[in-house]
């Protein structure tokens, strides 16, 4: 297995140390396809549908025929429920239970959650963090300590503009941290335990706060689909040979 030394900071900025990334998750080339399908597939599995009409079966009304079928001179209907009526059921309207939901494979899932890592690494938009430490849970403390990450190379203008927010991992829950940083519009706390792609594309620049925490999970995470690819392939061989 390959790997890659990357720099580790401390809160204030400053170069401390250095650790090695397997370059399985930050260094694959970029798969735009992949990506964007895997990105449809989350977006819309996070669509929560509210507008709601009602269809002829749940209106009010109709139990009666409105007139005979035949002789009146004209058009013949069976209920005053019918989508042709006033106040009358609504046909292909917005439904609240209906499912956006897609599915997509782990393997895909994980594959492009490296992929965008791989990229925002080569772009210099991941920084990694011995450790990231509010405990007052203020926010004025937090800002104090995002201004000093603001000397990490490639996060300069991090905090200048909504778009180059930061999301910040964690490996383990904070609630205090969590709470330090919820005033900011462009930074985000999340657990690493439910990164996905989505997640990753949140902001522009990603922030580790426990680098061997974090690359043993990513490569973890990761190794999985190499051991499944290769079963696959061997049950592949041996039916073939067979």
């Amino acid at each position: 297995m390959k790997y890659m030394k990357v720099k580790v900071y401390n809160q204030k900025g400053k170069e401390i140390d250095t650790v090695n990334a397997p370059e399985k998750v930050f260094g694959l080339p970029w798969n735009g396809d992949l990506v964007h399908q895997v990105m449809v597939a989350l977006q819309a599995s996070l669509r929560t549908p509210v507008a709601h009409t009602k269809d002829r079966s749940e209106v009010s009304g109709g139990g009666k025929k409105p007139w005979r079928q035949k002789g009146t001179g004209r058009a013949r209907h069976g209920s005053r429920r019918s989508p042709l009526w006033r106040h009358g059921g609504t046909t292909f309207g917005p439904r609240n239970d209906r499912i956006f939901k897609q599915k997509i494979n782990k393997k895909m899932g994980t594959r492009a959650l490296c992929v965008v890592l791989s990229k925002k690494m080569k772009q210099g938009e991941v920084a990694f963090l011995d450790g990231l430490d509010v405990s007052s849970g203020k926010t004025r403390d937090a800002k104090m300590v995002l201004g000093a990450m603001q000397t990490i190379p490639g996060f300069t203008s991090f905090l200048k503009k909504k778009k180059n927010g930061a999301t910040i991992f964690l490996a383990r829950p904070d609630k205090i941290l969590s709470r330090s940083f919820k005033n900011f519009g462009n930074v985000a706390v999340a657990e690493l335990r439910n990164m996905n792609a989505l997640d990753a594309l949140r902001y522009k620049h990603i922030i580790f706060t426990d680098p061997k925490a974090t690359i043993s999970f990513l490569e973890k995470k990761a190794s999985n689909i190499k051991s499944n690819n290769k079963e696959v392939l061997a049950k592949s061989v041996a039916v073939m040979t067979k």
